[in-house]
């Protein structure tokens, strides 16, 4: 289920010049926002987890994730290049399995090592804060690489839907109405962050056994579909 030389190729699309500068001017804000506001404010829990619960989680990996799950199959599908990947004798599942492990991947480096460093500096990782956005950030990176992914399959203003989601959804909707943070990706990773921090610094709107199932769902049906699109591109292809 998984194929080296799609791997590569998908490695290399994502991980070009511009598009590796683009993944990368998030995280270096986080540090450089991390760093300014120890220098202003000293180390400070509640700080450490406005700032990493308010843009890290937030924002940060929800549009990393945008950018690495769209990019994974998006431009291909756009430009018709997906045609000669679809002639190979690779199973349709291999191909979207391939490209969510390195559309995960690609996430989880840009977005959860950030989110570490970014928590070491702000308050030495004081209550696990550090350790428990990291996770949060790992988690949820697997959730939104596949979410995207899917978004990328099945239309060509992808990332458009998928800023829509994070920035609207997500921030907006998911701050202000209560019945949306139930569907939120972010909140469902704040219910492990929870676990691991402990006390209130760290909440989450979703219990962690309905986070956890929402969230292997969601990752699952994602991908299964996305599988299921791309051989439906095929058959058209064919036809």
């Amino acid at each position: 289920m998984y194929d080296p030389t799609v791997a590569r190729l998908t490695y290399r699309a994502l991980l070009g010049r511009r598009r590796a500068l683009i993944l990368g001017v998030l995280p270096l804000l986080l540090i450089v926002i991390s760093v300014a506001v120890r220098g202003l404010t000293g180390a400070d829990d509640q700080t450490a987890s406005d700032v990493l619960g308010g843009f890290a989680l937030a924002t940060m990996v929800p549009i990393i994730g945008v950018i690495a799950g769209t990019g994974a199959i998006g431009p291909e599908i756009d430009d018709g290049s997906v045609v000669y990947l679809l002639s190979k004798p690779l199973k349709r599942p291999t191909i979207i399995l391939t490209k969510l492990i390195v559309a995960v991947g690609v996430t989880m480096v840009f977005s959860a090592v950030p989110t570490l460093i970014a928590g070491l500096i702000l308050n030495g990782n004081g209550q696990q804060i550090a350790v428990a956005y990291t996770v949060a950030a790992l988690i949820s990176s697997i959730a939104y690489s596949a979410l995207f992914l899917l978004l990328g399959t099945v239309s060509r203003h992808a990332v458009v839907f998928g800023l829509v989601y994070a920035l609207v959804w997500e921030a907006l909707f998911g701050s202000l109405v209560p019945g949306a943070r139930t569907l939120s990706v972010q909140q469902w990773s704040l219910a492990v962050a929870h676990k691991l921090a402990g006390g209130d610094l760290v909440t989450s709107e979703v219990s962690l056994p309905t986070a956890t199932v929402l969230l292997v769902a969601v990752t699952v049906l994602a991908t299964w579909y996305a599988g299921q699109k791309l051989r439906a591109l095929t058959l058209a292809g064919e036809e």
